[in-house]
């Protein structure tokens, strides 16, 4: 491929075209992506993501870390919904220790993952925004995001990758105060939805730059793998907390919203809609938060209670060895998957019997969603490119790893 900027001539029309690079530090890549982009004139004629920039070795870093400890690693791959990549770490380690936390415990988690689902959807909605020109709805949107993260750091003590949800149950229980500052929350925000949707529904730029940009079949998504709001802009209803429901997610009424034009705009009012439900189901939590314990009673997995610690020798010895050691995972398999904010979220475990696992693989849905990028942007302005990245809702720390 050329340098930036260099002209060279197409081999498959033998036209003169342009290479450029788009990013990796450029604002609409959301992160250290580079797109290696063919033009003719102003049309794209080939796009080739190039990603890597942010790799970590989350996965192979797993292995080194008791299984307590790992837990720590999830929240950093989609930093923008790191609660939800918690739940799905906890939940494939639960399975395979064949435990079940307590009622309590999983309602919170609802709660808390239905959070981080808005959060994550308001990063998309004021970057997308500002990406197409639309600076106010940037600023109101992070301001709706700072009240969630300020629950957030009430309940965990910290707003970025909290780790709230531990294995066997959560960090603690929900501290005085909580219910009455998420209602006042939950009360506020629907008049804020209201306000971004008066900004850019009718808006005549924002419909020009979103309809009928970046299509794609049904057919061709299915072959990327697409899932979650992506699938369900094609008139998909597909969604794992009502296929597949876990921590409880049966318990709840909520409506899985689809579109069915597969373009930049069907993706917006998809987002848009879940954020409506995804208030519904943390409404519906808090009302019906069942009493009890937030964690499961066996001392081998969770941490005795420091109260019990002070007078028990045996909850001493536990508590050392649950943090020197770890707990004992029995060999075998296991993958759970959850609805993320960007589609299927997925974790899958091979554990040998000890206390690390002996190997842990994420099915990141930014990574799927990210390959179809060149299928998007065909053919179409290279201004189309930015409102299709926005679209896909990408994270680089959940695509590189």
């Amino acid at each position: 491929m050329a340098d930036q900027g260099q002209s060279l001539v197409d081999p498959y029309t033998g036209l003169k075209a342009m290479e450029l690079n788009l990013g990796p530090q450029h604002p609409s890549t959301h992160g250290v992506l580079r797109l290696r982009v063919r033009l003719d004139g102003e049309q794209v004629k080939a796009c080739e993501p190039i990603i890597g920039y942010l790799h970590t070795g989350i996965e192979k870093t797993y292995e080194d870390l008791i299984f307590q400890q790992g837990n720590m690693l999830s929240d950093r791959a989609d930093y923008v919904s790191p609660i939800i990549n918690n739940l799905c770490y906890v939940l494939t380690v639960e399975k395979l220790l064949q435990i079940e936390v307590p009622k309590r415990c999983q309602y919170i988690r609802v709660m808390f993952a239905e959070l981080s689902r808005i959060a994550s959807h308001l990063v998309w909605l004021g970057t997308s925004a500002m990406d197409m020109g639309a600076m106010s709805p940037f600023f109101y949107t992070f301001q709706q995001r700072e009240l969630i993260l300020d629950l957030i750091e009430m309940a965990a003590g910290y707003r970025m990758n909290p780790s709230y949800f531990r294995v066997g149950g959560l960090m603690r229980d929900l501290p005085p105060g909580f219910s009455a500052r998420l209602h006042a929350f939950l009360d506020g925000f629907p008049h804020w939805l209201d306000e971004y949707r008066g900004l850019l529904d009718k808006n005549p730029i924002w419909l020009d730059r979103l309809k009928g940009t970046a299509t794609i079949s049904l057919a061709q998504a299915l072959d990327y793998g697409w899932t979650g709001p992506l699938l369900r802009a094609l008139g998909v209803a597909h969604d794992l907390r009502k296929s597949n429901p876990y921590s409880s997610y049966e318990d709840f009424a909520f409506d899985v919203p689809t579109e069915q034009d597969g373009d930049v705009y069907a993706r917006y009012k998809v987002r848009m809609r879940e954020m409506e439900e995804s208030l519904k189901i943390v409404r519906q939590a808090i009302d019906n938060l069942p009493e009890g314990p937030w964690h499961v009673a066996n001392e081998k997995i969770y941490p005795p209670e420091k109260e019990e610690i002070a007078q028990s020798m045996e909850a001493l010895i536990y508590h050392f060895k649950l943090y020197s050691e770890g707990f004992l995972v029995p060999p075998g398999e296991a993958y759970v998957g959850v609805e993320g904010p960007k589609g299927e979220l997925g974790c899958y475990i091979v554990a040998n019997g000890a206390g690390k696992p002996y190997r842990v693989h994420v099915r990141g849905p930014s990574f799927y969603n990210l390959q179809a990028l060149p299928a998007l942007v065909q053919d179409r302005m290279l201004s189309d490119v930015v409102a299709a990245i926005g679209s896909i809702d990408i994270v680089l720390g959940e695509v590189d790893r």
